[in-house]
């Protein structure tokens, strides 16, 4: 099986030892994104709507340089430091992803890096690489 690395400077760089995505034959994983925006590598200005609204930018970017989409994720985690923000991740959601819906988990969690409130892995499968 081809593995790949996808990389893009339209998302977050890596800040640790991982890469954005990896395809893996017509599978691509992505790795977690928290709401850093791309050119300044910081926590994205504003409320949580503006936090998960960056999340899903920065996963839409690696998923085009997968050759892909949004609507290609198959899976997509969603971990918050705190489960009330839920609904309003459903909500925002709703701007991004259309039916069929991918499937999803979401995990409360104690801290994420750089103090974000929200991150979010996922899952592709895409002939695009």
């Amino acid at each position: 099986m081809t593995r790949s690395i996808i990389k893009t400077d339209q998302a977050p760089q890596a800040i640790g030892t991982y890469s954005q995505a990896v395809r893996a034959g017509d599978t691509v994983y992505l790795s977690g994104q928290i709401p850093l925006v791309p050119e300044t590598m910081e926590l994205v200005d504003g409320d949580m709507e503006a936090q998960i609204r960056r999340v899903f930018d920065n996963l839409a970017a690696v998923t085009t340089a997968a050759g892909g989409s949004l609507a290609d994720i198959v899976k997509l985690n969603i971990f918050l430091t705190d489960l009330e923000h839920f609904a309003l991740v459903n909500q925002v959601m709703a701007d991004y992803f259309q039916e069929p819906y991918p499937a999803r988990a979401a995990v409360g969690v104690a801290s994420l890096p750089r103090g974000s409130q929200v991150e979010m892995d996922a899952v592709m499968v895409s002939e695009g690489g």
